[in-house]
C-alpha cells in the first residue's frame, strides 16, 4: 500500500493545505511544521480507517499492510515555502 501527501501553499489562505490520495485526510496548517507534524499523527489513522477492511486483517500477513506514505513538500522553485 502506497500513499501520497502533498503540502500546497494557499496564498490567499496563508495555509498550506494537502492534497492526498488518502480518503479523509484533509490538512490546514500555518506552517510546514504543523502540517507535517498533523501529518504524521492523521495520516497513519485514515489509511487504516479507509483503505484497510475487515477482510484485509485476516487474510494479509501486517508487512502488507503497513502502509507507505510519501510526503512531497512544496517545491522551493515555486516560490511557496513562506518564512
Amino acid at each position: 500500500m502506497q500513499f501520497h501527501v502533498h503540502a500546497i501553499w494557499d496564498e490567499e489562505a496563508k495555509v498550506f493545505f494537502s492534497n492526498s490520495d488518502i480518503v479523509g485526510l484533509h490538512i490546514e496548517a500555518p506552517t510546514l511544521e504543523e502540517f507535517e507534524a498533523t501529518m504524521k499523527a492523521l495520516a497513519p489513522e485514515m489509511v487504516l480507517e479507509n483503505h484497510v477492511s475487515k477482510h484485509d486483517l485476516s487474510s494479509k500477513s501486517f508487512l502488507d499492510l503497513i502502509p507507505a506514505i510519501y510526503f512531497e513538500r512544496p517545491s522551493d522553485s515555486a516560490g511557496v515555502v513562506p518564512a
